[in-house]
C-alpha cells in the first residue's frame, strides 16, 4: 500500500468527513492520513481502521496526500474505496 495506489485508485474520498463515512459504511479498503494533522482530527479514524481490520498509512504531510489525491488543498485523511 502505497501513496501511488491511491493516486491510480478507481473510487476514492478526500477529507476527514468523508473517510470516516467510508469506514461507517464499511466501504474503506483502505485509509491514508497525514503525519502533520492535528491527532484530535485524525484519532477516531485510526481508531476505527484498527477496529474494521483496514489499513492504515501515515504519509508525510497534508501536502503531500492532497497532492496524491489531486488537489491542490492539503488534505488531512483519504480513503480507497471497495468496488
Amino acid at each position: 500500500m502505497s501513496l501511488d495506489d491511491l493516486k491510480t485508485a478507481v473510487a476514492k474520498v478526500v477529507g476527514v468527513k468523508q473517510t470516516a463515512k467510508a469506514l461507517q459504511k464499511q466501504t474503506a479498503s483502505a485509509v491514508y492520513i497525514a503525519a502533520d494533522a492535528e491527532e484530535r482530527i485524525t484519532a477516531p479514524i485510526k481508531a476505527e481502521c484498527e477496529n474494521q481490520n483496514v489499513d492504515c498509512l501515515v504519509v508525510e504531510s497534508m501536502q503531500a496526500l492532497g497532492k496524491a489525491c489531486g488537489i491542490h488543498a492539503g488534505a488531512s485523511a483519504a480513503a480507497i474505496l471497495k468496488h
